[in-house]
């Protein structure tokens, strides 16, 4: 009997609580769990644009080093200072959308074998040039004129096992480009990011494999790689 007493008693508190006018008053529903999703929501939407926009940087720094590369091999007959510039204009046109100018280092080797017999023979960097006002980055196999008169490029440049030689009859334009990632978003979501990527092409059709000067351009505006700076 007691029971039934609070039963019932239980029953008709939940019967007049229902009745309330705030019980029955669902209109900030929606902003309510807006409230809760948002976050979550803001969170993911956000990391997604980070990783999308740090996908497109890959494609355009690895595109960058491609083109500086075919772009430097196509040069036939002779290559010139103001071929240099061309190559690297197109390389500021298409990292522009990533700002990349400012934040990497492209750095464009001309590889060859040295024409030396024994144990001097192997590859040296006969001319190397340089672009962009990133200034934390050096090329990681050489400098212009590493190897010309020994073998310490014997086994040619580039990652472990993946190295790029040239025959006596040719040269290899190498290149290598460094990005530092500028984020979206913020650099919380992936840290600090260094994207590197290298791309070598052989020259075409290209008997003198010189840098020449024929257009006279003043040393202070050659790309050597002392130089840092960006095409305006």
């Amino acid at each position: 009997m007691i029971y039934n007493n609070i039963f019932d008693s239980l029953e008709n508190a939940k019967s007049k609580f229902s009745k309330l006018s705030l019980v029955k008053d669902t209109s900030g529903l929606a902003l309510v769990e807006f409230a809760f999703t948002a976050p979550l929501l803001l969170t993911f939407g956000l990391g997604g644009l980070e990783t999308a926009n740090l996908a497109i940087a890959h494609l355009q720094v690895s595109q960058v080093a491609m083109l500086a590369a075919d772009n430097a091999s196509r040069v036939r007959s002779t290559i010139d200072e103001a071929d240099i510039r061309e190559i690297f204009t197109g390389v500021h046109l298409t990292g522009n959308s990533i700002d990349f100018s400012p934040n990497a280092r492209v750095i464009l080797s001309n590889l060859e074998h040295n024409g030396l017999l024994g144990s001097d023979a192997g590859q040296w960097i006969r001319w190397q040039r340089c672009y962009g006002s990133n200034t934390n980055y050096t090329s990681n196999y050489g400098a212009e004129g590493d190897g010309q008169n020994d073998s310490s490029l014997a086994d040619g440049i580039g990652p472990v096992g993946k190295k790029i030689e040239a025959t006596a009859a040719t040269a290899v334009n190498f290149v290598e480009v460094i990005y530092d990632y500028k984020p979206l978003v913020s650099d919380r979501v992936f840290g600090n990011v260094v994207i590197r990527y290298q791309s070598a092409f052989v020259a075409r059709e290209r008997a003198d494999h010189a840098l020449r000067n024929a257009s006279g351009i003043a040393n202070s505006d050659l790309w050597t790689c002392n130089r840092y700076d960006t095409i305006s």
